[in-house]
């Protein structure tokens, strides 16, 4: 078995989200000795039956099949990963992208917004996409009905685009935008988290927007309503800090609330290019949450190497898993916090973690947090 072949089908595993998989790369150094480890890790947990794992077959077949679309799949420690997306704690173990890779080298800025969008607003992305990519950025956004598709046409005209998709690569959604897809995996490159075939339902597109998010150097947005998908976008943006740009709108118009209501929070007024040039850092305005060394592209600050957690083969003294279920709730908590209220060692502590997440009992979340699940 590749070792392709063996990442691949742990990032598919049942139980393990992008930060278990770090987590089980650091503590098993290889994907195939996690592979193993899984149904003892489970059973460990209080889990009864090994998680489902696909079978390396299936893993061969989408590998082959995105092969002959012109694809590669792109790993999270491979130098051909985008570095900016690597930065996320819960960046996507594989990614599978068609067109042309080092589109995902350029410095890229996202463009976002409503899907009802006006013609006002239509018309602005286009122009700011078109005059971004002109000046060599790289434009990235989700390929949805409204902005999305305005920003992607606008970029083709003058530069790459990149659109990030929330079900397979090989998959046009919304139907209407098949044409446009197959346009940018020709002169710029469309990149998928899930699995070839995979039909893009809701809870994928939160997903999608963090990649979108954690793919540029800063986030555009374009008429967004409250509680909007692009709200999410410029939140997630934010947090792994990245720059704001906002165009303003009419008070009138509810689908500029949200976006109005960044530019009240801080974000940049953004009417042209020129303001997004003149804003746009060279690097992350904060490091995020930082890589494990493991995906580090250097040396690993000392800072960093310290908060390092120690995952021990060993699952520790008797009664740790039950202290640490114990404490642990619905309510994410830090799991530095966590380890302040036990009278466990760290070591301990993050073993009996991983066995928990394995087991579907214990979810891992982004910023060193962790929260029990339901059942």
């Amino acid at each position: 078995m590749s070792d392709a072949v063996a990442r691949l089908r742990l990032a598919r595993s049942e139980g393990v989200g992008p930060v278990t998989y770090r987590r089980l790369l650091q503590r098993f150094t290889s994907a195939a000795a996690a592979l193993d480890a899984l149904p003892r890790l489970a059973r460990a947990g209080g889990r009864s039956e090994a998680p489902v794992v696909p079978a390396a077959a299936e893993a061969e077949r989408e590998i082959e099949r995105l092969g002959r679309l012109g694809g590669r799949l792109l790993f999270l420690d491979e130098p051909d990963y985008p570095p900016l997306l690597a930065l996320l704690d819960d960046a996507p173990p594989v990614l599978a992208v068609l067109g042309d890779f080092s589109t995902l080298s350029l410095r890229a800025v996202a463009l976002v917004g409503s899907r009802n969008a006006s013609v006002n607003g239509q018309r602005i992305a286009e122009e700011l996409a078109r005059d971004l990519a002109a000046a060599g950025i790289a434009v990235v956004s989700g390929l949805a009905r409204g902005i999305d598709t305005a920003a992607h046409e606008g970029a083709l005209r003058a530069g790459r685009t990149i659109a990030c998709v929330a079900g397979g690569a090989d998959i046009a959604y919304p139907p209407e935008n098949a044409e446009l897809q197959a346009r940018i995996a020709r002169d710029g490159v469309v990149v998928a988290e899930a699995p070839l075939g995979t039909a893009p339902l809701a809870r994928h597109f939160p997903r999608r927007n963090r990649v979108i998010a954690g793919l540029a150097l800063g986030v555009v947005v374009v008429e967004a309503a409250p509680r909007s998908g692009s709200l999410i976008t410029a939140r997630l943006a934010q947090e792994a800090g990245r720059e704001l740009f906002a165009v303003p709108g009419s008070p009138l118009d509810p689908r500029c609330r949200g976006s109005n209501g960044l530019i009240r929070e801080g974000a940049h007024l953004t009417e042209t290019a020129a303001d997004v040039l003149e804003n746009l850092p060279d690097h992350p305005l904060r490091e995020g949450v930082a890589r494990l060394p493991l995906f580090a592209r250097g040396p690993a600050p000392e800072r960093l190497a310290e908060a390092l957690p120690d995952f021990s083969e060993s699952p520790g003294p008797p009664g740790v898993q039950a202290e640490v279920l114990g404490l642990l709730g619905p309510s994410p908590v830090l799991v530095d916090d966590l380890i302040r209220r036990c009278r466990f060692p760290a070591a301990a502590i993050n073993a009996v973690l991983l066995d928990l997440e394995i087991a579907g009992r214990v979810e891992a979340l982004p910023g060193g947090r962790v929260a029990l699940l339901a059942g």
